[in-house]
């Protein structure tokens, strides 16, 4: 599927696809359900949290409170 199929199925332009895609848009609730959906996901897996130690200043000690 490409980001445009998605987009159109989903009602956002491309360019928001590729926002969320990249992480630079956090989609709203019923938008994310939309894209779960349409890709046979939940909202969870796409977008639950990554574990601290992928996620730049936690898991590192710094600013952690360590």
């Amino acid at each position: 599927m490409t980001q445009a199929e998605l987009a159109g199925d989903v009602g956002v332009t491309r360019q928001t696809v590729v926002a969320v895609e990249a992480g630079d848009y956090a989609p709203s609730v019923y938008l994310a359900l939309a894209i779960a959906q349409r890709l046979g996901s939940s909202v969870e897996n796409l977008f639950g949290e990554q574990s601290a130690a992928d996620r730049p200043g936690l898991g590192d000690g710094v600013g952690a409170g360590a």
